[in-house]
């Protein structure tokens, strides 16, 4: 199975509108998504890529749980695969996320898609807007598709479990923050029980991962953003943020870099909610 830094992880609006004028058409996702809501699915029906279907992050990308398992947990293989199943995925299609603004969310989907096996999974480079900029029309349907078939497996992309966090920030390996640096720092905390960060970790904003038009910036920038960090070809990296949502962006970036990396899920909305250190120093 390729790793998410051999695999090809963008694509752009022309280049989605060209497979979407093929003959076997990509599955595109909309997984438009805040923090605190409302659900995306209304400014799904204001206008979405032709033939996008809407995509739930809290209840299709996430299980439920304690909060001692974090805000969005992995959903299960099975959940996943019913979930995918209903998009429309069948074996061997490729599949195009996106959502309203620089990818943080659809970064969710491409990962679990990646995670469970299926080899190509694309991001649209810059969202929507990169669709709207292009010229290109948007449908307001509610697409229902044709009951997929794919079979997911699991187990594609790298896990870093809870247990093995502490150890992991502790060694030689390179922890990223992906959550913006007032709460690396401990200076605030909107969300979670407790401020700061993991011990050892090392603060990496997602949004640093983008242009201003929110591309992502070209892989040499990227490679050298990371490499000023700590990782290496011969590192071990591993994200987090508040629950797993954006560290996947931060994930996908490191593979444009052409580095892997593995996810901590449960990330700091997991280890907030137990009692663990908390580093507060920048």
């Amino acid at each position: 199975m390729t790793s998410p830094s051999s695999a090809r992880v963008l694509i752009t609006a022309d280049e989605l509108a060209d497979l979407l004028a093929a003959e076997h058409p990509p599955v595109v996702l909309d997984v438009r998504w805040q923090l605190g809501g409302p659900p995306g699915h209304g400014e799904y029906l204001t206008g979405h890529v032709p033939g996008a279907v809407y995509v739930d992050l809290d209840d299709e990308l996430a299980a439920h749980g304690e909060p001692t398992d974090g805000r969005h947990p992995l959903p299960s293989l099975e959940a996943l695969q019913a979930a995918a199943r209903r998009w429309g995925i069948r074996p061997g299609d490729t599949v195009v996320a996106y959502d309203g603004q620089g990818n943080t969310a659809a970064a969710r989907a491409w990962w679990l898609l990646r995670w469970a096996g299926l080899a190509d999974v694309r991001l649209l480079d810059g969202a929507l807007a990169a669709w709207t900029a292009s010229g290109r029309e948007l449908a307001t349907d509610d697409r229902v598709p044709p009951l997929g078939t794919v079979t997911l497996a699991g187990g594609g992309l790298p896990v870093l479990p809870f247990e093995d966090v502490a150890g992991f920030a502790a060694s030689d390996g390179v922890l990223l923050d992906a959550r913006a640096p007032e709460r690396f720092r401990g200076e605030v905390e909107p969300v979670d029980p407790k401020a700061g960060h993991i011990p050892g970790a090392i603060s990496a904003p997602t949004g640093a991962n983008l242009d201003a038009d929110g591309r992502f910036l070209p892989a040499d920038v990227l490679r050298k953003r990371f490499e000023d960090l700590g990782v290496s070809d011969g590192t071990e990296v591993a994200a987090y943020c508040g629950s797993g949502v954006t560290a996947a962006h931060q994930i996908a970036a490191l593979a444009v870099a052409g580095f892997d990396a593995a996810l901590y899920p449960g990330s700091w909305s997991q280890w907030s909610n137990h009692d663990l250190p908390v580093a507060t120093a920048p």
